[in-house]
């Protein structure tokens, strides 16, 4: 799987810096490019798991064999590109024996100290952060639940927001209250941070579409989150409240994905990434001992994704530190949108990157410190290179200096020049249109959005 992965990655790459390309045949009113023609990018596929993978000490669990039973889990979920597991206690060491994942998030601790939750992955995880629920009740309290948060880069410039999730449990008013509390402060958080995005949302979300008690469906409303097994298997139609979908118990092997468990994903792309899902079942069968016993309390659940890129625009990587919140420009350009002047606010170091377009629109990020500069862009002038210096400051890592370069040779920069550099140049026939990255009171992390010449 991944080999096939890495394989169509590097013919997209080709496709898009030779050139391979064809002309879209353009709608009225639209605007062609005057120097880049259209690539229409390929649809590539991966795969995602999520598993609550019942790793409380022994004792206290209802699975069977944790540990010998925790090493088969390791190996199986190998075969899946990205996968979040919860309840990786006790046995972690066990989970990652015989694991081949490239990616792995250290485990936070056994109960009562960790969170059980953890993300591997065959993509670059960075920017992980881990976070405790506001609200608990009863035994959910003994250990600190929450949410995970990570970045995934998939290829240069395309990154996906990974959240892993394990929601409060139980019945009863005041389970429900709490697990309500949950899914709000999740989605409060993804709005926040995960503004302009691409985002996946998948783990033990102790929730069901059928009980009118849970709110999973505030992450559809607010959000625009859409869940890949209502999409696939349910074929878009939300269940009623009060339906009667519950699984088979765990003895028996689950030949159809029909019935609703906890175990959620979730997605959404943006204008960037086309996310689409293309399979989702429960993997139920290969989740079994030689006796025919479930390795876990819970069932897996796995869905199938394909992603293609937009032919209007690309980004580049990152570069800075991982602080600040984040931003992302690309939800709000337009095709044809055309910036008609830069800014930067810097001191020492870069405070601030704004820029003004064509339509009167005018976005900023970072802070109001340090001096303005600002650059007025010409008639077929265009913004073609940025070059950024990083370094700490108050042991966080900053864009210290920053120097933009026109297709003129004209430049605009500022700040303090260090050692530690990176150049973003636009391909041919394309410029720099927008932002992305992670800001406070300066510029903690800095990328590049690139669209055609109009």
């Amino acid at each position: 799987m991944i080999i096939t992965i890495q394989r169509l990655l590097l013919v997209a790459a080709l496709l898009f810096f030779i050139g391979c390309s064809h002309d879209e045949e353009l709608k009225p009113g639209q605007i062609k490019p005057k120097g880049a023609q259209l690539q229409q990018s390929i649809a590539v596929p991966f795969r995602v798991l999520t598993y609550n993978v019942a790793g409380l000490p022994q004792i206290f669990s209802s699975a069977k064999n944790r540990k010998e039973y925790t090493k088969t889990i390791g190996r199986i979920i190998s075969d899946y590109d990205i996968v979040n597991v919860q309840e990786d206690f006790s046995y972690h060491s066990y989970l990652y024996q015989y694991n081949t994942h490239t990616d792995r998030t250290s485990t936070s601790g056994n109960v009562p100290f960790g969170d059980g939750m953890n993300t591997l992955a065959y993509y670059h995880i960075h920017g992980f952060k881990r976070v405790d629920w506001d609200k608990c009740n009863g035994s959910d309290c003994l250990t600190p639940k929450g949410f995970t948060y990570a970045k995934l880069r998939l290829e240069e410039g395309v990154y996906i927001d990974v959240y892993n999730v394990h929601t409060n449990a139980g019945s009863g008013s005041k389970n429900y209250a709490a697990r309500r509390a949950n899914i709000e402060q999740l989605a409060n958080f993804i709005e926040k941070y995960s503004k302009g995005n691409a985002v996946l949302v998948f783990g033990d979300t102790n929730c069901r579409y059928t009980r009118k008690d849970d709110n999973i469906r505030l992450l559809h409303s607010k959000l625009g989150l859409r869940d890949a097994w209502i999409d696939i298997v349910k074929r878009g139609n939300m269940p009623s409240f009060g339906s009667s979908l519950m699984c088979k118990d765990l003895s028996q092997v689950l030949t159809d994905s029909q019935c609703e468990t906890v175990d959620k994903i979730l997605y959404r792309g943006n204008q960037l990434i086309d996310l689409k899902a293309t399979n989702c079942y429960y993997p139920d069968g290969q989740f079994r001992a030689s006796n025919g016993d479930a390795l876990s309390d819970h069932r897996p659940l796995a869905a199938e994704f394909v992603y293609q890129l937009s032919q209007y625009f690309r980004l580049s990587d990152q570069f800075g530190g991982p602080h600040g919140t984040p931003f992302n420009d690309i939800n709000k350009l337009n095709r044809g949108m055309r910036p008609t002047e830069l800014g930067i606010r810097c001191g020492k170091r870069l405070d601030q990157v704004n820029m003004k377009y064509s339509n009167n629109a005018y976005y900023k990020h970072g802070g109001n410190g340090g001096s303005s500069r600002k650059l007025k862009l010409q008639d077929g002038e265009y913004i073609k290179s940025v070059t950024l210096n990083r370094a700490k400051h108050k042991r966080h890592t900053r864009v210290f200096y920053a120097k933009f370069t026109t297709n003129k040779g004209r430049k605009l920069e500022g700040g303090s020049k260090t050692s530690s550099s990176k150049i973003y140049t636009a391909p041919d026939g394309w410029q720099i249109v927008g932002f992305h990255g992670r800001s406070g009171a300066e510029v903690d992390m800095l990328g590049v959005i690139y669209a055609p010449v109009y």
